[in-house]
């Protein structure tokens, strides 16, 4: 049996990491905090004190954590991923960072003989419940067809889009789309609602439309109760948005529409509203419109 090291068990960590055990993998986990590592044992994995518990016997590690800074420590800290490896593990991150700290935490995991394998997902918290993730994979195309049968038991799509680095890039292309969208999303229900229309059935005839997205089909029932319960919270989004600026600096290509939206996540961000689901953008809009 594939004995897989989890760290991070958070809102998409926790349970892609149960997904895992139904695939029949055997699962060892680790957080921050206690209650997702109960969870996971609950749901038939293994508990690991830390990250050096998690990675000695592993045969693949996956890490789920919310930034660059973190992935860093995780698999570079001097009681990491790298520190603990065994030879020949495969290291799969599936956490949204900066394409640069893939490629850097690539270079030193390979120089160990260590695989990796940058994998951010996408499909928020009910895609991670539901096994149904967007996987976009970058590094070597030998180590993607090692990592696919894992992937696969968390993710729907899953695909090879390049060298270290390239699964992040694709990524962050992914919540500049995503965020553009939510706020059309909420601009527009805002607009429906000041003219009085039937919003349960302007939504469908959306949705069965041209404009017809996933944010329609997955948010907008919870934007129209005004229940932000995050699924992915603002600052996450937030974060993700300064790593699509800064890519786009460097590559000098310009973002209007996504700078604007960068703008209004940044603003609730600031105000306190982080903790918010980002389709919580329509809190503002409606602000912004005096209702």
């Amino acid at each position: 049996m594939t004995t897989i090291g989890f760290i991070g068990l958070g809102i998409m960590g926790g349970p892609m990491a149960a997904n895992l055990v139904k695939a029949g993998y055997d699962v060892v986990g680790c957080n921050l905090t206690q209650p997702p590592v109960e969870r996971l044992v609950a749901a038939g994995g293994r508990a690991a004190s830390g990250i050096a518990e998690a990675t000695r016997d592993a045969d693949i590690v996956i890490t789920m954590v919310p930034d660059s800074p973190d992935v860093e420590d995780a698999v570079l800290g001097d009681d990491g991923v790298l520190a603990n490896a065994k030879p020949g593990l495969l290291l799969i991150d599936c956490s949204s960072i900066r394409p640069a700290t893939s490629r850097a935490v690539a270079e030193a995991a390979v120089a160990q003989g260590v695989r990796v394998l940058d994998a951010p997902v996408s499909g928020g918290e009910q895609g991670a419940i539901d096994a149904s993730l967007s996987i976009m994979v970058g590094g070597e195309a030998a180590d993607f067809e090692t990592a696919k049968p894992v992937l696969d038991a968390v993710g729907k799509t899953v695909v090879h889009v390049g060298p270290h680095g390239a699964g992040q890039t694709v990524k962050a292309a992914n919540q500049l789309i995503v965020a553009g969208t939510i706020e059309l999303v909420a601009e527009a229900i805002v607009f429906l609602e000041a003219h009085g229309v039937d919003m349960d059935a302007a939504i469908k005839v959306l949705a069965g439309g041209l404009a017809g997205n996933a944010i329609l089909d997955r948010k907008a029932a919870n934007m129209l109760k005004r229940d932000f319960t995050p699924g992915f919270r603002l600052s996450l989004h937030h974060k993700d948005l300064g790593i699509v600026q800064a890519a786009a600096r460097d590559a000098g290509v310009a973002i209007p529409l996504g700078a604007v939206v960068s703008q209004l996540v940044a603003s609730m961000v600031a105000r306190g509203d982080g903790s918010l689901d980002h389709s919580g953008l329509l809190k503002l809009v409606q602000e912004l419109s005096g209702r």
